[in-house]
């Protein structure tokens, strides 16, 4: 009987860094399982690249609209969480690269269709070759545009949004599983070699912050953060401006005189810095928040934006894991009280430690690969 290895079709948007990272995870580990006919594709980037950069820049200023009391995106995200799936608006935003779809799959021809993305899903039904089409849940929150006729599986983050999903939609029996979100292995290898944080008294050892400069909307609100930390702890202080360059290089000539405070730009090995600090004070992405628990680093978080951002930011409050704060001097106080209290480190890390399913990538990769055998043609095997 001949064998072959099966095709894979990995969708993602970019969208911020998220829905990319977890589409790179899942590559890592079908490339792994020495499955290699894997190809990503940015849907509506290839389909309408113009469309695609105005979306992109309309979201970004959203993050900044909002907090002038116009968050048009949050409003956009309330307005339609509930809403029939298989209803007008999302079925227009489908529509977007429905053709585009089409032909990749038509000249791909591949046996699973992985989303990463809420939109741009084509159905099994409408694939000539009847290919199985999976969806990653990079939330922990539930949206309407995740849910899609036809899909053959989810893997979502938790229980709560696997329940959630068997009582508002129908015929998801057997449909949902808990996995958690998709990560790079970096983080799931450190996180088992890295040991259990302890805040100390006196000096600044065991104090160190990691700051991500993009959970601030200006500059005035950065600069605000690292006076109070300054005023008021003996700790060290690491800014991350990853690709602003221009933040990266006032911030360096602003505090050239405090070396405890250290600024970095972008870098790949966020891992092994986000292991050696004793808290991060970051945006509430999906991506982030699972680094986070992994590494069991307790989180901060200024001023969600609305949308899952906000959503993903009060589950994790609501769970013990991350504390939110509406301003930079009510964020400062509580990174001081945290600091002071080395109790408070160990409790969150030990609800962390419980909190994630082990390499998520790894477990949605091998779930599909044995779905796929199950199901090959008895003329065309899967040497898996």
């Amino acid at each position: 009987m001949p064998t072959r290895h099966p095709r894979i079709l990995i969708l993602t948007a970019g969208f911020g860094d998220g829905h990319q990272q977890v589409s790179s995870a899942l590559l890592h580990y079908f490339h792994m399982l020495q499955v290699n006919q894997v190809q990503i594709i940015d849907l509506m980037k290839v389909a309408h690249p113009v469309l695609n950069s105005f979306f992109s820049k309309m979201y970004q200023m959203s993050l900044f609209s909002s907090h002038l009391g116009f968050d048009y995106y949050g409003w956009s995200y309330y307005m339609t969480r509930d809403s029939n799936p298989s209803g007008p608006v999302n079925r227009y935003l489908n529509g977007f690269v429905r053709r585009e779809m089409l032909e990749t799959i038509g000249r791909f021809r591949p046996d699973a269709i992985i989303n990463t993305f809420p939109f741009g899903v084509v159905s099994h039904r409408e694939c000539d070759h009847n290919a199985r089409t999976f969806t990653v849940i990079t939330d922990y929150a539930l949206h309407s545009r995740w849910i899609h006729p036809d899909t053959h599986k989810y893997y979502v983050a938790t229980n709560d949004i696997k329940d959630l999903m068997m009582k508002n939609y129908v015929c998801m029996a057997g449909k949902v599983s808990v996995t958690g979100i998709p990560v790079r292995p970096q983080f799931y290898n450190i996180g088992v070699k890295s040991p259990i944080r302890k805040v100390t008294y006196g000096g600044s050892e065991g104090k160190q912050i990691l700051i991500m400069a993009g959970a601030f909307t200006s500059f005035q609100q950065l600069t605000e953060l690292i006076y109070l930390l300054l005023g008021q702890q003996s700790c060290e202080i690491t800014v991350v401006c990853g690709r602003k360059q221009h933040t990266f290089d006032k911030l360096t000539s602003l505090y050239a005189e405090h070396p405890q405070v250290k600024f970095l730009g972008y870098i790949e090995n966020i891992h092994d810095l986000m292991a050696t600090s004793s808290c991060i004070v970051t945006k509430a992405g999906g991506i982030t928040l699972t680094e986070a628990v992994i590494l069991k680093l307790p989180i901060f978080i200024l001023s969600p934006f609305g949308g899952q951002e906000r959503e993903n930011a009060l589950y994790f409050k609501n769970n013990g894991i991350a504390q939110i704060s509406s301003n930079v001097r009510q964020l400062a106080e509580q990174l001081q009280l945290f600091l002071e209290a080395p109790v408070l480190s160990d409790r969150i890390q030990g609800k962390m430690a419980g909190f994630h399913q082990g390499a998520a990538g790894e477990l949605i990769v091998k779930d599909i690969l044995s779905t796929l055998q199950y199901r090959q043609d008895p003329s065309s095997g899967y040497e898996l």
